[in-house]
């Protein structure tokens, strides 16, 4: 992630691409609009095939007048172009935000009654949907059928965020934040090869940095930003995973398509992190978590006083990494990541040697390096003796390996 908190762009796309953005029906419509802003403020053609019900929110001159471009919903527009043929045909990418249930239902099924899915059934490129709708919606058997289909066809189906709906309603459905998306995008148009390598997987992901309170506002914590975790989650979803996030203290955006589980201690986490690898393809620690704890908590702030304080007493925290390789089911790919200040490559193949995971991300940190920025390198150790070294690049970059790296791993379904 950027310093600024919007995604950082990872490898650049290709120049001009050709994305065809499709907006159903519903009211997240109106923040396609954020979507379509950034595509094109970033150099690429963009033609924005609305559905009439889309049409309702927002009308056909913003398109035209956001994206340059002619809008059109219907086939009979153009004809001598043939544009529910050429569309698809064309592009680098499509992106469906909002896809209502509506929309999920009639791609899944190979419905052709507009032009959007028209479109949708030529295009042999990437195709990303962006779901939003009300939660029971989203957790109805159909729509969950419906995204099944999708991803095994090798779609990208992101989960929806979870927040404020229509209404007074709040719970996932949320259309995640477009700039989450627009990094989603442009993950895919600079790997269109990589789009689907992950789907059908279930990969758990540890971000950020534990805290262990003193007191009720003090605590032992670390530098970790949450960044390289957050990158490891959003190119997951875009390479086609159903991705756990488990966040400990990080303020970042919401990564698109990633189901977020906040906790704060290290103790939570791995109450966390040990529910959702019961059932995960891999499992990649990338969190920083603290290897003490106070022994004691004090139910008030401790106060200065006019003597020398108390010795703070530590215990050790639970092995959150040694646990979840002892627990593994056959085929799950472990990766630990481990952040050292000196003798990195001797202190990082003693802790695989030690933790017995499949895969050791060793990063040197320090002041300006690895904690707290956009860009990292590491060298990725693995348990069968390779060694693969990351130059320092934008965490995505990282991430992308790292996954390239647990795929090979995985076992064939």
């Amino acid at each position: 992630m950027a310093d600024d908190g919007l995604p950082s762009r990872g490898t650049p796309a290709p120049e001009r691409s050709s994305v065809v953005l499709g907006v159903s029906g519903g009211i997240a419509a109106y923040k396609a609009c954020e979507l379509l802003r950034l595509l094109t403020e970033s150099g690429h053609e963009v033609r924005v095939v609305p559905t009439d019900a889309a049409l309702r929110f927002v009308g056909a001159p913003t398109w035209a007048a956001l994206s340059g471009r002619p809008v059109s919903t219907d086939v009979w527009t153009d004809v001598e172009q043939v544009p529910h043929v050429r569309l698809g045909q064309r592009a680098d990418l499509v992106v469906v935000a909002p896809a209502t249930a509506d929309l999920l239902a009639r791609a899944a099924t190979g419905r052709a009654d507009d032009l959007l899915t028209a479109t949708l059934l030529t295009a042999r490129c990437p195709v990303v949907y962006a779901p939003a709708m009300h939660t029971e919606m989203w957790e109805h058997p159909a729509t969950r059928a419906n995204v099944d289909t999708l991803r095994a066809r090798g779609a990208v189906v992101l989960d929806p965020a979870v927040g404020r709906l229509t209404g007074a309603d709040t719970g996932p459905g949320r259309l995640p934040d477009p700039a989450e998306i627009f990094a989603v995008c442009v993950d895919l148009l600079a790997r269109p090869a990589a789009a689907a390598d992950l789907a059908g997987r279930h990969v758990v992901v540890s971000a950020g940095g534990t805290r262990e309170y003193l007191d009720p506002v003090r605590f032992l914590g670390n530098r970790s930003s949450g960044r390289q975790g957050y990158a490891l989650a959003r190119t997951a979803a875009a390479r086609g995973a159903r991705v756990t996030l488990v966040s400990a203290n990080v303020a970042l955006p919401d990564p698109a398509g990633a189901a977020l589980v906040r906790v704060g201690s290290a103790e939570e986490l791995r109450a966390a992190v040990l529910a959702a690898a019961a059932d995960a393809d891999a499992v990649v620690m990338a969190a920083a978590v603290a290897d003490f704890r106070p022994v004691s908590r004090a139910p008030l702030k401790i106060k200065k006083g006019d003597t020398e304080p108390e010795p703070v007493k530590l215990a050790r925290n639970p092995d959150v990494l040694a646990e979840v390789v002892r627990g593994r089911h056959a085929g799950q790919v472990i990766v630990g990541f481990a952040a050292e200040t000196d003798d990195v490559l001797a202190n990082g193949r003693r802790k695989l040697e030690a933790k017995g995971c499949d895969l050791l991300v060793v990063n040197e940190v320090g002041e300006g390096v690895a904690f707290e920025v956009a860009h990292n390198q590491a060298v990725v150790l693995g348990r069968d003796g390779s060694t693969t070294e990351i130059p320092l690049g934008p965490k995505e970059t990282l991430a992308h390996v790292v996954w390239d790296l647990v795929a090979q791993r995985l076992p064939t379904r």
